[in-house]
């Protein structure tokens, strides 16, 4: 699944070939990737679009009046493709550019989903509205109580977006590695001195990912001709049974809350 830094770079790169261009048309070939509570995505037909930014794992679409909401989910990518290019089988939402150029939403698996809203109503967006904070502007005491109040597993905290905003299964294994914390650890456990190691930790593991432009693996490669490089970085995620870089025990592989965890039991006790 796209995480925090997949999604930034994804921004950056459509954002060099479509700002101040206009959309003069748009193909919707599987009609379920939009929401139901979505505005008419015609409705962008000769807009013209003027950001895109981030929230969490959201794309933001800016144009004059709306704002297109993106979730890629597990497995959606954008490519940028000449307009006459033959469509593939999974390229389920099109958008045709005054610059020659389509924006083809794939989807294997179908599950990403679209929002056209207006711009005035983001900040109601039940999508939008409910997200915590991403680890660079989280409040720390904020952060502390939420978790504090759970007997869940710290690892399944921090994927819950309402908790912290941006951190998928990659980024959490390899924060809490970081953080020398042990993923099955209750929230209410963790201290405010591990509450504020964890943050430390996600900052300085995501802005690494955003430089590497993300990670490609198998589960998520990137689109758009971009290849993240910080899969060469990753010290537990999809290392079982590999040597733990400090401690030189393996790392062991386990279930939380059905997500796949990569830790070391010696360095995350």
């Amino acid at each position: 699944m796209p995480e925090l830094p997949e999604v930034r770079t994804v921004a950056s790169v459509l954002k060099k070939e479509l700002i101040n261009k206009k959309i003069t048309d748009v193909k919707i070939i599987y009609s379920k990737i939009i929401s139901k509570d979505s505005l008419d995505i015609n409705l962008l037909i000769n807009k013209t679009l003027k950001d895109i930014t981030t929230i969490g794992k959201y794309l933001l679409f800016h144009f004059d009046k709306y704002i297109l909401i993106s979730h890629l989910r597990m497995e959606g990518k954008y490519f940028i493709k000449e307009i006459n290019e033959n469509l593939n089988k999974h390229e389920h939402i099109i958008f045709i550019f005054n610059n020659k150029l389509s924006v083809r939403y794939h989807d294997t698996r179908k599950f990403g989903r679209m929002q056209l809203i207006l711009k005035e109503d983001l900040n109601l967006n039940k999508s939008i509205s409910k997200l915590a904070p991403e680890p660079f502007n989280i409040n720390m005491n904020d952060f502390y109580k939420k978790i504090n109040k759970s007997i869940i597993p710290i690892k399944a905290l921090l994927l819950d977006q309402t908790i912290i905003n941006g951190l998928g299964n990659i980024y959490a294994n390899e924060v809490l590695y970081d953080a020398k914390i042990n993923p099955l650890k209750p929230g209410n456990k963790i201290t405010k001195k591990e509450a504020s190691k964890i943050i430390e930790s996600s900052i300085k593991i995501l802005n690494n990912a955003i430089i590497e432009k993300g990670t490609t693996i198998k589960s998520y490669t990137s689109s758009l001709g971009v290849t993240g490089n910080y899969q060469k970085h990753l010290k537990v995620h999809l290392k079982e049974n590999e040597l733990c870089l400090e401690c030189n025990n393996p790392i062991i592989k386990e279930k939380v809350r059905g997500r796949s965890t990569y830790y070391c039991k010696i360095c995350q006790k």
